[in-house]
């Protein structure tokens, strides 16, 4: 896959904060060298989440994300904080930017506080470095590293207006990316050369015309990286394929909206788990996820539930996440439960009033954003599954569906 088809999820996120005008959609801009994002003399311009995928060598695929000054006022304006560090969540690395003639504010050093109890790596920018002489440059960056107790490689002077320190910034944000950790695969590691792999793909109204959904091209193009040979077919097609293969698969796997339909279609004898499984391992939260859905077990009338997707598109007369799963739930339970829905960055930090989080497979989500979800669940002591486990749950296959996870399936007794 070329950088440019890089999948946003796959991309080192890359994001920038600060106050209204200290100038980071202009340092933002001056790194990609396109105008994305607006500039404007006129304080607070940024007022939502700019996002631009693009190529940072030597580290490859990334996506610069410009976000509200953290210091907007009013009712509309904490709401723009509030994405601020929504975009935080997903942050792999930050760059405060701070007006270089002013020094650091409270908010400044607030918001460097949370990203240091993140453990993110960062760097910070004082910017209008054209406005200062040389001498109270360098009297500026010696009290803003005293304030802020900064190592030398943790700040640095640019002008957005005439690029000075730009390609050393760019240079810095290589370097902080954090390394890669151990590879990760969909389904790489679980299928060898020449296996079969059969794929079951619903023709989705959600996905876009023509296409197949994230997904099911990621599962497709790790299965081609193995070597090993898939076939894609439609649920009503699977069992007649079974039975004209001339070998068993090594492999099944399904949209999880097909999983009753394909248990029964496929024998016993060939592993079957879905897409949305696969992901929650690839996400790392599969055996906290496996452990979240019995709390499907023990809810009460009047509970409530939220279901949270990671993307955002056009509900569909029987959407999965606010028709069918909510449908699908009260028929397992018997109970009136109350459901609530959030989407695309959305994400509530207190979930306290939930007995379950319902999460989609998180395919457009970064690692980090996933992690963070995941661990909001966790602090506050609420239950955490997935689309794909909640639906093998509810028909009861999920044993058989983890199967192909020896160490998940112990779980399950």
């Amino acid at each position: 896959m070329s950088m440019n088809q890089t999948p946003m999820s796959e991309r080192v996120h890359i994001g920038f904060f600060g106050k209204r005008n200290a100038g980071k959609s202009s340092v933002m801009n001056a790194v990609t060298g396109q105008d994305i994002a607006v500039v404007s003399e006129v304080r607070g311009t940024t007022t939502d989440p700019v996002y631009k995928s693009m190529e940072l060598l030597p580290l490859g695929p990334v996506v610069m994300m410009d976000t509200p000054g953290i210091d907007d006022e009013g009712e509309l304006g904490a709401l723009r904080v509030k994405k601020s560090y929504q975009v935080l969540n997903r942050t792999d690395t930050a760059v405060l930017v701070l007006d270089g003639t002013a020094g650091v504010s409270r908010e400044d050093a607030a918001l460097l506080e949370r990203i240091r109890r993140k453990k993110l790596p960062y760097i910070i920018v004082l910017n209008k470095k054209d406005a200062l002489s040389d001498p109270a440059v360098e009297e500026q960056e010696d009290r803003v590293r005293a304030q802020l107790d900064l190592s030398e490689e943790q700040l640095l002077s640019v002008s957005a207006a005439d690029g000075t320190g730009i390609n050393e910034l760019k240079e810095r944000l290589a370097c902080l990316a954090q390394e890669e950790g151990p590879e990760r695969y969909i389904v790489r590691d679980l299928i060898g050369p020449s296996d079969l792999v059969v794929l079951v793909v619903p023709i989705d109204k959600a996905a876009p015309k023509g296409r197949l959904i994230l997904p099911q091209q990621q599962t497709i193009r790790d299965i081609l990286e193995a070597d090993a040979v898939s076939v894609v077919v439609k649920e009503n097609e699977l069992r007649g394929t079974l039975e004209r293969l001339g070998e068993k698969p090594k492999l099944v796997i399904t949209d999880s909206q097909a999983f009753r339909k394909v248990a029964e279609d496929t024998p016993e004898d060939i592993l079957l788990t879905s897409f949305s499984i696969l992901f929650a391992r690839y996400k790392g939260n599969l055996e906290e996820a496996v452990r979240g859905v019995a709390a499907l077990d023990t809810l009460q009338d009047g509970d409530t539930i939220l279901i949270s997707e990671g993307c955002t598109h056009h509900r569909q007369c029987d959407d999965i996440g606010t028709v069918k799963i909510p449908r699908w739930i009260r028929e397992y339970t018997g109970k009136e439960i109350r459901f609530e829905t959030t989407s695309g960055t959305e994400f509530p930090d207190e979930l306290g009033k939930y007995k379950l989080v319902v999460h989609c497979g998180g395919c457009m989500l970064n690692e980090r954003e996933m992690r963070y979800r995941l661990a909001c669940a966790r602090d506050q002591g609420v239950p955490m599954t997935n689309y794909g486990i909640l639906i093998a749950h509810t028909q009861g296959i999920l044993k058989r569906s983890v199967q192909v996870f020896p160490e998940i399936a112990k779980i399950l007794g």
